[in-house]
């Protein structure tokens, strides 16, 4: 009798698209699954159960999908998915997309902040204001402050628009919900 775990652990197993599982007894490359499989990409699987539900009985299965280079060699024991390019095209502007999102959330925030502190500072100043000849003359520390700020904002702002609009190509891991 022969010990069939241990043949199972010398396999690349490999999910294919439509289902069908491929297994491989011999090292290879990510690029020759990819030459035998035209328009796919060889991804790693991994499975991931989530921190917040570990606690309670309810556990959620993440699987991590990370993308492999051609050069990258399949190792024995792991699981691998081929994955369409239109799904990896998806994955890369849904990324790009909260990524936009986020920096834009941010700027609003930020913007926010600033506008705040000015009305602040600006509540700060009629308060300190000294009276001369009956009309209300600011400080000029405080009017230096408002200022310096304002340039701030304006610097913050365009430099954070600059940085929304490169955009710079990457693969990387994709969650998605396992059953």
């Amino acid at each position: 009798m022969g010990n069939c775990q241990a043949t199972e652990a010398a396999t690349v197993v490999i999910q294919h698209p439509g289902g069908r599982v491929e297994r491989l007894y011999w090292p290879t490359s990510a690029e020759q699954v990819m030459r035998s499989n035209p328009g796919h990409y060889v991804a790693l699987v991994t499975l991931c159960v989530s921190k917040e539900q570990r606690e309670g009985e309810d556990s959620v299965r993440l699987t991590r999908v990370r993308l492999l280079k051609p050069k990258d060699t399949l190792l024995f024991g792991q699981v691998y998915r081929l994955i369409t390019s239109q799904e990896v095209t998806k994955a890369i502007r849904a990324r790009k997309y909260e990524k936009m999102k986020k920096t834009q959330s941010e700027l609003i925030k930020k913007q926010q902040q600033e506008q705040q502190r000015l009305e602040q500072l600006q509540s700060r100043t009629d308060g300190h204001e000294e009276v001369l000849d009956g009309e209300r003359q600011p400080d000029s520390e405080s009017i230096n402050q408002v200022a310096k700020l304002e340039r701030e904002r304006q610097k913050s702002s365009t430099q954070s628009a600059g940085r929304a609009r490169q955009w710079r190509p990457s693969l990387q891991s994709i969650s998605e919900v396992g059953s």
